[in-house]
């Protein structure tokens, strides 16, 4: 069975109720796809501060740097810049829910990171439904070959303008599979696709090529329900999702899990007028991962 090493960022605020949902996930979710989590929470931020003093300690910089990827909860972004500048990082994602389904967005960090982003999207997109649209792009060559590759092998592939992007992204947003775009595009892109959602599902992630890439939820501290345990763990369980697909290579466990997410959301505990507890929604993903399994030989009871 693989082992991987996550170090886990719990931040302050509802950063490690979320993060505790989170690691009942990837439990359950390496149960049924034969591969196990050994998480290691480490001190950073202000919970660092208060421990030793410090908010980024050598101990906790080596932890996440030996990773095998890193998972944060709610982190302050100056710190999170300065762990980043550390890692080997080559592009942006973003993954956001859909009315049953959901959007992978990539954007290249670096100009001269724009085949690997390109590759990184088709990877993306053979896990996914099988469908790849890049929005602009400054390489040309890449692009066409991209295109090319894409044909070759099934996938479905489009190219659009910013301008045509937008206006399919307001009609049919459900119909978008994997995106790859000029990175200002990639956070209006996301905020287009969930604007007419009553619910922001949204996590992200930082690529590195070698060593750990590091991914989190879209919220932040939320520190007015900190400790009442009703802090909603979705944005941090799809985070886990994408983790697993793009920062350890597990995509059928990343398509249970995301899967099971999105059920939840769109036909669960959540319904706009009733806010379950955190361990409420996360039980009934649990409950969902068997019937969200991707490879269903694999099946074992994992909640």
């Amino acid at each position: 069975m693989t082992a991987y090493s996550v170090a886990c960022l719990a931040g302050d605020g509802i950063g490690p109720e979320v993060m505790a949902q989170a690691s009942r996930a990837l439990a359950a979710a390496g149960r049924l796809h034969r591969f196990s989590v050994e998480e290691e929470h480490v001190p950073f931020g202000a919970d660092a501060r208060m421990r030793v003093g410090h908010p980024f300690p050598a101990t906790s910089r080596n932890a996440a740097l030996t990773a095998d990827a890193i998972l944060a909860a709610t982190i302050d972004r100056t710190l999170l810049t300065a762990l980043e500048a550390e890692l080997d990082l080559r592009a942006a994602v973003l993954r956001v829910r859909l009315r049953g389904a959901a959007m992978t967005i990539l954007a290249p960090l670096h100009p001269t990171a724009w085949e690997w982003t390109l590759e990184r999207a088709l990877d993306a997109a053979r896990a996914s439904r099988g469908s790849l649209t890049l929005v602009t792009g400054e390489d040309e060559e890449a692009a066409e070959a991209v295109a090319a590759r894409a044909h070759d092998e099934g996938l479905q592939f489009a190219r659009l303008s910013p301008r045509g992007a937008i206006h399919s992204l307001l009609a049919r947003p459900e119909t978008f599979d994997v995106v790859a775009c000029d990175r200002p595009l990639i956070v209006p892109l996301a905020e287009l696709a969930w604007c007419d959602d009553r619910r922001r599902v949204l996590a992200w992630g930082r690529l590195a090529e070698e060593g750990p890439s590091i991914f989190g939820p879209s919220h932040g501290t939320a520190l007015d329900i900190a400790g009442q345990g009703v802090a909603d763990p979705s944005s941090m369980l799809l985070a886990a999702s994408l983790m697993l697909g793009e920062g350890l290579d597990e995509r059928a466990a990343a398509r249970t899990l995301a899967s099971a997410v999105a059920y939840v959301c769109g036909n669960g505990l959540r319904n706009g007028t009733t806010v379950p507890l955190s361990g409420e929604l996360t039980d009934a993903v649990l409950a969902q991962l068997p019937h969200s399994l991707s490879n269903a030989e694999f099946f074992t009871e994992a909640v």
